[in-house]
């Protein structure tokens, strides 16, 4: 990939990033605080300021690098993780797991907006503006809002792979028995380790990248 192309790539899917990253931890907070838990207000999370949330590794470098090394086609990150205290819940093993849907569910509803806005907003607006604006306005805004897909299906789905601490191993602890959930959540200290294995060797690819591929024919069909 040419180095003029990735740096406009970059400046594409940089907000984006920062706008699916962002609402992913504030929705979290704000499920956990509509379920009893104001941890997260109290430390001021619940804002969609960047300086509150934005992770120096996670929001910046890492998917900076993804972005280079995968010549564009994976991207992922993270934010500061919300703080959540579980003891607040009136029942802490449901509400632990829908406040961890919140964040994938934001991204869902963040792709499908995206989706209808380029469909039903900039895809007529290119027609009926003039031609002068389709190159320096039109192409610019399109190739984010595609962006903006993408980056949302991805991190949803990535998220909600069934290994703590991602979202989808709280979930399912939130599903499973007691039992079986302690078990699971004998894993969250390697869960990170376990991930980034997943991506190194490229087995997350056959893991997510079919449930990617029909979210996206989904959502584009919007």
């Amino acid at each position: 990939m040419e180095y003029s192309h990735i740096v406009r790539q970059l400046v594409i899917s940089a907000v984006p990033i920062l706008i699916a990253i962002i609402l992913h931890e504030v929705a979290h907070g704000y499920v956990a605080y509509k379920l009893g838990d104001p941890t997260a207000k109290i430390a001021g999370r619940l804002t969609l300021n960047p300086i509150s949330h934005v992770d120096p590794f996670g929001t910046i470098l890492m998917p900076l690098l993804l972005f280079v090394f995968t010549d564009g086609r994976f991207v992922f990150g993270f934010a500061k993780p919300v703080p959540i205290n579980p003891y607040n819940f009136r029942n802490p093993k449901r509400d632990m797991a829908l406040s961890s849907l919140g964040g994938p569910g934001t991204n869902l509803v963040l792709a499908a907006v995206s989706a209808l806005v380029l469909r039903h907003v900039l895809v007529p607006a290119a027609v009926v503006l003039p031609e002068a604006y389709e190159a320096t306005v039109m192409e610019p805004l399109a190739m984010m809002v595609k962006s903006s897909i993408i980056v949302n299906v991805v991190l949803a789905v990535f998220n909600m792979m069934p290994i703590p601490p991602l979202d989808g191993g709280r979930v399912l602890m939130g599903l499973l028995p007691d039992r079986q959930a302690a078990l699971l959540g004998r894993v969250e200290p390697y869960g990170f380790l376990i991930v980034i294995l997943l991506v190194a060797t490229g087995a997350a690819n056959y893991v997510i990248m079919p449930f990617i591929a029909i979210i996206l024919h989904l959502i584009t069909m919007l």
